[in-house]
């Protein structure tokens, strides 16, 4: 069988569409990060919030809820992750309060979503 668009459930989830945002703003932020971070904080940050899509995608792909809530947990500590890695960016003055607060409302936001996400999971377990 061949998949189309509608065989990708996660596409259609408002927490996948507004973390795919969370992903451009972060690559956005970390462009202006010194080159010497490049391997380090750059990297962990992007890596962290590219984690969060895909692990929604595996979520939805899971046949089992127990499965699913396992994956939601994955995108809940890389969330987390990232919001840690902000703060030291805020302390090492790679980002400015404006662009921080961005972010922890992006986080606040997701982070509602997801375990509301999770909420019905548990539910049906």
């Amino acid at each position: 069988m061949n998949p189309t668009a509608e065989h990708f459930s996660y596409r259609r989830l408002v927490v996948y569409q507004h973390s795919r945002k969370y992903v451009k703003t972060i690559y956005s932020i970390t462009s202006s990060f010194p080159k010497d971070e490049l391997f380090a904080l750059t990297n962990q940050l992007r890596r962290a919030a590219v984690s969060i899509t895909s692990n929604l995608a595996e979520a939805m792909g899971r046949y089992s809820d127990k499965d699913k809530l396992h994956f939601l947990e994955f995108a809940f500590g890389s969330l987390y992750e990232t919001m840690s890695q902000m703060e030291i960016a805020l302390d090492l003055g790679y980002v400015n309060e404006e662009q921080y607060n961005d972010i922890e409302t992006q986080v606040t936001d997701i982070s509602k979503m997801l375990s509301g996400l999770r909420q019905s999971y548990i539910r049906k377990l």
